[in-house]
C-alpha cells in the first residue's frame, strides 16, 4: 500500500484486519492538520489476564520512493530470495514479522500491545508522541516496548540499539543590504558575517562522548543566499545546520549556544530551531536479557548494543519502559530498490516471537 509521510487509510486498513483477526482490540485515531499531519495512529492491545505488558512500536509511513526503480516502488515483488519494495526494509516487514509472531504465540497471560504510528519519517508531531498521549489518558503503560527499526548492519542479529542520539536542526539568517558590487559602500554584504559565524561553529567543541555514546557532532547542511547573480550584494543570507548530540547534551542549551555564538558576531543575527528528540539510553535490565537471548537462539550470535546512527521514536517512547530497538539488516534502507530477505523476515519473526513469550512471563 503507498503509505508516503504522513501515511493514512489502507494500510492501516491491512494492519488492523491482521491484528483483529488474532485477537487485537483495534483502536485508530487521526489527529493534527497540515503541515505536520493529518497523522493517523494505531493502537491495539491483547489482554489475556494478569502479567507483564510488552509493546511493539512501529510505523507504517516510508519516505518518498524516488526516481529509478524497475517497478512500481509499492508493488511488494519477490526477486532472488529478497521482497523488494519502499518499506520493505524500514519497516513494514518488521511490522509484518511481529504481527506473525503474535498469531504464534500461545498467550496465557499479559498484555500484548502494537503501538503504530502513521508519522516517523516526518517531524512526528502528531505521531508516537500522541500515542502515548491516549496511553496516559487511559493509564496504560508497557513495562517494556521493542521498535523494530532496521538496527542489523553486516547480518540479521549482529546490532541492538539501547539508545539513540538526540537530534537538534537549526536554520540561521544574517541580515544585510542589498547593493551593487561595484558600490559595496551603499550595500551592507551579510555573507562574511555568516561566514565568521560558520567558522565559529564550526570549532566548537562540544564533548569527547561517553562510554555509550560517540561525541556530540555539528555539521552545516546548507549554505545560501536569495540571489545568483554574480553583481549583486545579497539582503540576506542563511545557514542550515544540525546537532546530533548524546546524554552529556539536552537541546534547549544547544539551541542556547548555537544563538550565544551567533549573536556575538552580529547581534541581529536570527537563529530558529526545531528539536527532533532528546537523547536516551536504556539502562540494562530484562529487555536487553530477553532480547540478547533471543538473537542468540536464533541467529547463534551475541549483538553488538549501540547508540549509534540516527534518531527513533524511542526518544518518546522512553517516557514509557525501557526500550530497544531491533530488526533487520539496514544497508537499503531509504535507497532506490529498498529491500530485505525472505529468510531474515522469517527469522525476524521467530526472534520476535520468542521476546513476546518471554517478555509476556511473570
Amino acid at each position: 500500500m503507498p503509505s508516503v509521510t504522513p501515511a493514512s487509510g489502507a494500510v492501516f486498513d491491512v494492519l488492523d484486519e491482521a491484528l483483529s483477526a488474532i485477537g487485537f482490540t483495534v483502536h485508530r485515531f487521526i489527529l493534527g492538520e497540515a503541515p505536520d499531519g493529518p497523522t493517523e495512529n494505531m493502537v491495539a492491545i491483547r489482554e489475556r489476564g494478569p502479567g507483564p505488558h510488552v509493546g511493539f512500536a512501529g510505523h507504517l509511513d516510508v519516505v518518498p520512493a524516488g526516481e529509478g526503480w524497475t517497478a512500481s516502488a509499492f508493488e511488494a515483488r519477490i526477486e532472488d530470495g529478497r521482497l523488494i519494495g519502499r518499506g520493505a526494509n524500514d519497516m513494514k516487514s518488521a511490522i509484518a514479522a511481529a504481527a506473525a509472531a503474535a498469531s504464534a504465540i500461545d498467550q496465557q497471560g499479559g498484555t500484548l500491545s502494537f503501538l503504530i504510528t502513521g508519522d516517523e519519517e516526518g517531524y512526528a508531531t502528531y505521531g508516537t508522541p500522541r500515542i502515548i498521549d491516549w496511553l496516559n489518558e487511559r493509564a496504560i503503560r508497557p513495562d517494556m516496548i521493542l521498535i523494530g527499526e532496521p538496527t542489523s548492519e553486516t547480518r540479521l542479529g549482529d546490532t541492538v540499539k539501547i539508545g539513540r542520539r538526540g537530534s537538534v536542526n537549526l536554520w540561521l539568517t544574517v541580515k544585510g543590504v542589498q547593493g551593487h558590487v561595484a558600490y559595496p559602500h551603499k550595500a551592507d554584504n551579510p555573507v562574511p558575517r555568516l561566514a565568521r559565524i560558520v567558522a565559529a561553529l564550526s570549532e566548537l567543541h562540544l564533548d569527547d562522548g561517553t562510554e555509550a555514546f560517540p561525541p556530540s557532532n555539528l555539521e552545516f547542511t546548507a549554505l545560501g543566499t536569495p540571489t545568483s547573480a554574480s553583481n549583486l550584494i545579497p539582503g540576506e543570507a542563511t545557514a542550515q545546520l544540525n546537532i546530533r548530540f548524546n546524554n552529556l547534551q539536552n537541546g534547549a542549551d544547544l539551541v542556547a549556544e548555537v544563538t550565544r555564538i551567533a549573536r556575538t558576531i552580529d547581534p541581529a543575527a536570527e537563529v530558529r530551531a526545531r528539536i527532533s528528540g532528546e537523547a536516551f539510553l536504556t539502562p540494562a535490565g530484562r529487555l536487553y536479557d530477553i532480547v540478547t537471548e533471543a538473537i542468540e537462539a536464533e541467529c547463534g550470535i551475541a549483538p553488538r548494543l549501540s547508540t549509534g546512527g540516527g534518531t527513533s521514536d524511542g526518544r518518546f517512547l522512553i517516557q514509557l519502559c525501557p526500550v530497544v530497538d531491533f530488526g533487520l539488516p539496514n544497508a537499503t534502507m531509504h535507497k532506490v530498490g529498498e529491500s530485505a530477505g525472505v529468510a531474515d523476515i522469517e527469522a525476524l519473526a521467530r526472534i520476535y516471537r520468542r521476546v513476546f513469550e518471554a517478555g509476556l512471563r511473570p
